[in-house]
């Protein structure tokens, strides 16, 4: 190697020694999260041979993702599997919420295979139960696997209640402190998101709060900490909101849409 190409690596090698990063804690964790959706819903898999599996997987995400050596994480996966027959109860209530939503569904178990927003709804839920229990890092790699594949971005801390529907799926954002009561349908492009971004806020409810039996249309904004969506309300499509709404209200975007014949065509 020239001498120019050495003091590259060295720089290179220098710059990483600054981090702990392995890359492998990524694609491990992809890997978790693909294993724990098919071992809990594949008819075909066995759910004891997988079981073993993710353990011996998780033990390798603690070690990667553990840094702080006085913080054992390896205690957390006996509790942790405790909690998958109650998360897929509500997932179960999830999938029904999807198939009593959506006329184009044709079976539950298209709902499983299917649906992105099911998917992402998941591992949200997988991932959530490992964020309560402070585990690092490893909750958000799984939340965005799950983005990547679906373009449904629920970050892990988020709270969601029972039958839950994101109709579509693509390009919908809920933020870490949200909170999302039982039976909420949203549809595509909807955000839950913060009204600025600044690290000082770390630690506050940042996000919105939505109550029970609310729908959400597309492409929906909906920013802040203290903006609720109140009970059996609707929110149409396009609207843009940072202040809350009481319930069994209705908000549209009132911009005037004119349709003009096209005389040309009507000849």
């Amino acid at each position: 190697m020239s001498p120019k190409t050495l003091t590259v690596i060295e720089q290179i090698e220098s710059q990483k020694k600054d981090l702990n990063l392995p890359i492998r804690l990524k694609e491990r964790t992809e890997y978790f999260t693909a294993l724990l959706f098919e071992t809990l819903f594949d008819t075909e898999s066995s759910v004891k041979k997988n079981i073993k599996e993710l353990e011996f997987i998780f033990d390798e995400l603690v070690d990667l993702a553990c840094w702080k050596k006085d913080k054992s994480c390896k205690d957390i996966w006996n509790d942790y599997i405790e909690t998958f027959p109650a998360v897929l109860k509500k997932l179960q209530l999830d999938a029904q919420a999807f198939l009593d939503s959506d006329p184009a569904a044709n079976s539950i178990e298209e709902i499983y295979l299917a649906y992105p927003g099911f998917y992402a709804i998941a591992v949200y839920r997988f991932s959530h139960e490992l964020y309560k229990k402070g585990f690092p890092l490893v909750p958000r790699l799984m939340t965005e696997y799950a983005h990547r594949l679906t373009g449904t971005e629920i970050n892990a801390g988020a709270q969601i209640g029972n039958s839950f529907f994101i109709d579509h799926a693509t390009g919908t954002i809920i933020g870490e402190t949200v909170i999302i009561k039982n039976n909420v349908k949203i549809y595509q492009g909807v955000t839950l998101g913060a009204k600025y971004v600044n690290r000082e806020l770390k630690g506050s409810k940042r996000h919105p709060t939505v109550e029970d039996n609310v729908i959400i249309y597309a492409n929906a904004t909906i920013l802040g900490g203290n903006t609720t969506i109140g009970a059996n309300s609707v929110i149409g499509g396009n609207v843009w909101l940072t202040k809350s709404v009481p319930p069994n209200s209705t908000v549209l975007n009132t911009k005037e849409v004119t349709i003009k014949p096209n005389t040309e065509y009507d000849k």
